[in-house]
């Protein structure tokens, strides 16, 4: 599947304002009325653009929406090291917290992840993105646990981020239920606790 940009020819350069007016319209659109009622026409209409603009960048519309979904799922989440795994656990529950809150996110991964049980290709993108970037955290987040002895050396960092997220996206997405800072710090607590194998945290 090309994703990929087509060089521009002519006069037709690819400005990146117009780009980036597009690819912000995308996303609204994907947030008010979902992928299957997602039109070319009413991202250009909401972008400001024509519709050649467009077809400049992106071939068809599953193509424009897999490579902007893919870019946003693909960037990387701020990790510091805290000093501890306390202090980075608590920072990547709140971040990722907030992200899963936002208005927009909210009502795109759902509906993009109705879509994928329906389109193979969607399924695949949002896989391999995600799958990336997440794998990409957990060895982060345990691999500085694990250096400073405060994780077993057989933590693993794929149930890490499913144990941190999990719980999130249900809900977010599910159970539409708000997260407060009294859930994230039980949540914070449970993984912590699963990821000593049931040690004590003292």
């Amino acid at each position: 599947m090309a994703t990929g940009k087509r060089a521009p020819a002519g006069a037709a350069v690819l400005r990146g304002d117009i780009t980036v007016a597009i690819r912000n319209a995308v996303m609204k659109e994907l947030a008010e009325v979902g992928y299957g009622r997602l039109s070319i026409e009413a991202v250009a209409r909401r972008a400001g653009v024509g519709k050649t603009a467009i077809y400049r960048r992106w071939g068809n519309k599953l193509e424009m929406v897999l490579e902007i979904v893919s870019d946003v799922a693909e960037r990387a989440v701020p990790l510091p090291d805290t000093g501890t795994f306390a202090g980075d656990l608590r920072l990547l529950l709140m971040i990722a917290s907030k992200a899963l809150q936002h208005r927009m996110a909210s009502q795109i991964i759902p509906d993009l992840m109705a879509e994928a049980a329906r389109n193979p290709q969607i399924a695949e993108t949002l896989q391999r993105a995600l799958h990336t970037h997440q794998h990409a955290v957990g060895d982060k987040l345990v691999g500085q646990a694990i250096a400073r002895g405060e994780l077993p050396a057989d933590a693993d960092p794929d149930v890490a981020v499913d144990l941190i997220l999990g719980p999130l996206y249900w809900r977010v997405a599910v159970a539409r239920t708000p997260i407060d800072d009294d859930y994230l710090e039980k949540l914070a607590v449970a993984v912590t606790h699963a990821l000593r194998g049931g040690r004590s945290a003292g």
